[in-house]
């Protein structure tokens, strides 16, 4: 949750006085009530469906946010309380919030994994672009295995090759956390294979990580073996010698085979989030299965 919350609950809606306990102030700037940890706040996190329909019945904002910016409607999105959210969304929650943390409900979507609060929060006009490098919601879901959340922001024009200086690109987050579905997923879109953080590609944060199964994943999608980091250091030099990922370099020293290049080239053609045309190519399935690294 994003910082400290009070949790003094006034029992009246914004403008009916009464609870001095319910400490309100109007943010013309925003239009947005401002308040400390409400009733609202309460149900949304709880997924308490009920006892919001009944706040927002009786008065209650929708728009209501704490002093650091946080909604009801980043409180659902958190906990993945897809019902809670659709209500808040159809009483005109700004679906764009951001606190003072630079979390946007999709961004809290993320975090949860929750594929259906992310799908909501895109149709109803989400942005799947972070509004600062500091909270970026493919990463976020890269970082955290979510591959269905990755997918839906795709879907809907996020940049998958997007990269954040302090993080790198999502496939960079993914391999670094060992996500090797995420990985895979994104590789399979189209993602740069050697786009990493700076210098450091993927492959470099696998070979610290001794990961065979994601060294193996990256190199069949193209990575350099040979690429050098800011240190001038290759993925190989990075691989403790009695790893068995060194074997595994050692066994992929040399040329890609003129296949694997064809392959490689083919695919480049297509573009980013395009491959799945390649179905459509009148070809052998096996081949188009090759092409697919299925």
């Amino acid at each position: 949750m994003d910082g400290k919350r009070g949790r003094r609950m006034g029992s009246k809606p914004p403008g009916s006085g009464g609870s001095p306990d319910t400490r309100l102030v109007t943010n013309p700037m925003m239009g947005d009530v401002v308040s400390d940890w409400s009733p609202m706040h309460e149900a949304a996190l709880h997924g308490r469906l009920l006892s919001l329909r009944n706040l927002i019945s009786q008065g209650w904002p929708v728009n209501l946010v704490t002093a650091d910016g946080v909604s009801p409607l980043h409180e659902a999105c958190l906990r993945g309380h897809l019902s809670c959210a659709n209500v808040l969304l159809s009483h005109g929650a700004k679906v764009n919030g951001v606190t003072a943390y630079w979390h946007t409900p999709l961004f809290n979507a993320c975090v949860s994994g929750n594929r259906d609060c992310v799908n909501v929060l895109l149709q109803h006009g989400a942005s799947p672009h972070p509004v600062t490098n500091l909270a970026s919601p493919i990463h976020e879901a890269a970082k955290r295995g979510h591959v269905e959340c990755v997918e839906a922001l795709m879907v809907h024009g996020s940049n998958i090759d997007h990269n954040i200086s302090h993080l790198g690109t999502p496939l960079y987050v993914a391999c670094e956390n060992q996500q090797i579905a995420c990985a895979r997923k994104l590789l399979e879109s189209g993602a740069s294979v050697n786009q990493g953080r700076g210098l450091d590609s993927p492959l470099h944060v696998v070979a610290r990580t001794c990961s065979e199964e994601l060294a193996s994943l990256l190199m069949d999608f193209g990575a350099d073996t040979q690429a050098k980091n800011g240190e001038g250091k290759c993925p190989m030099d990075l691989v403790p010698p009695e790893s068995p990922l060194a074997q595994l370099f050692l066994e992929r020293e040399g040329p890609p085979s003129l296949m694997q290049l064809c392959r490689l080239r083919i695919r480049k053609c297509f573009g980013t989030r395009q491959h799945h045309k390649i179905t459509g190519l009148i070809l052998p399935e096996e081949l188009k299965r090759f092409l697919l690294h299925h």
